[in-house]
């Protein structure tokens, strides 16, 4: 080994490249994403450097310049990732749609709080850094932003060849939003009779997948194996995008500026409906869930029949929906049409009854 460095390197002494770090990639690879970066800046960036230690953001409001202005407003933080599923990304070499998961892992815990998604930042590891193999990657990230009307303000990308093993990745996400102070939704305005509103997902979103991998493992199943009941092969039902909600549910909330019509939202994530949706439920109330209102996507039952129970199924994945909204009673109609017109398939899912802050299925 210190023949093969000695031949690389006259002097014998270590650089950074060959201890497995290339600064020079690093900075093609901030070269190559400000154009994706970009495509997601609105008015309020300060946009002047790129490259800079840090985004910057304008968070006062000039009338003339924004449709918004927040007397009172409240930062909102959030942070996620997309766990697994990356492996079946990698698997598969198809790396376009995990940075849609990733922004929308967090924007859609965003507007739980009833706030907008002002701005998102990136954290990417790899082992060795290839910008043209990673660029789709944060493209991906660059499509989430613009549809979940956010800027991509900046990152870190951590090349860490001790760590990683060759080829692997990782990604998590940091948003942070806004919301004015009478308008933040937590839960607490819960009530009996309140009606549980479902919008459905696009599959298994970034949740669970160390169980769907062991699942296809152990059931032998190849990912680009077409299947009928799936129509399309297993990976791409697997590695199909997370739904971002976050203009359907900004619809709702700014086309009642005065009533507060939605009382709770829940973003269906890791512990599927029970675990998130009992999270905004009052201890005077119980949230019950109808069953045969909806029916779960093929995915699902394909999963199922790998190797496990329903309900294990309902303990973990999100069933097909993807996020809940819970209205007052009178305004159920109104919300409903709102959401039809942002292109959504709203359904009724139950209602707040009576009970000691429970989530039933029945």
């Amino acid at each position: 080994m210190a023949a093969a460095n000695h031949k690389r390197n006259p002097s014998g002494k270590l650089t950074y490249k060959e201890a497995g770090v290339d600064i020079d990639a690093n900075t093609r690879w901030v070269a190559a994403i400000e154009s994706a970066m970009s495509s997601t800046y609105g008015p309020r960036v300060c946009a002047d450097r790129h490259g800079g230690f840090a985004g910057m953001f304008r968070l006062d409001y000039d009338e003339q310049l924004f449709r918004r202005n927040y007397r009172r407003p409240m930062l909102i933080g959030c942070t996620d990732g997309v766990g697994t599923k990356v492996l079946l990304a990698l698997r598969m070499k198809k790396l376009d749609t995990i940075g849609i998961d990733l922004v929308a892992m967090n924007v859609n815990d965003l507007i739980c709080c009833g706030g907008e998604p002002l701005f998102f930042l990136d954290y990417l590891a790899c082992s060795k850094l290839d910008p043209e193999h990673l660029l789709t990657v944060i493209e991906g990230i660059a499509a989430g932003c613009r549809e979940a009307g956010c800027a991509l303000l900046g990152g870190e990308t951590a090349e860490m060849p001790d760590l990683y093993a060759k080829g692997d990745i990782d990604l998590a996400g940091f948003a942070v939003g806004v919301v004015e102070r009478n308008r933040a939704i937590d839960g607490s305005r819960v009530d009996v009779g309140d009606i549980v509103v479902a919008l459905p997902s696009s599959g298994v979103h970034s949740n669970g997948y160390t169980l769907v991998r062991k699942l296809i493992e152990r059931a032998g199943v190849p990912l680009d194996e077409y299947r009928e009941e799936l129509g399309e092969t297993v990976g791409e039902a697997l590695l199909r995008p997370t739904r971002i909600y976050v203009q359907p549910v900004l619809r709702v909330l700014r086309g009642y500026v005065r009533k507060r019509v939605v009382t709770a939202m829940a973003h269906i994530t890791g512990g599927g409906l029970i675990e998130n949706i009992a999270r905004v439920i009052p201890a005077h109330g119980d949230a019950v869930l109808r069953r045969a209102s909806w029916t779960p996507p093929p995915v699902f039952d394909f999963l199922q029949k790998c190797g496990t129970t329903r309900a294990e199924m309902f303990k973990v994945f999100n069933m097909g929906i993807g996020f809940v909204i819970i209205v007052r009673p009178t305004f159920v109609g109104g919300v409903m049409r709102i959401l039809r017109r942002a292109g959504e398939k709203p359904f009724i899912l139950g209602s707040v009854r009576r009970g000691s802050g429970k989530v039933v299925l029945k």
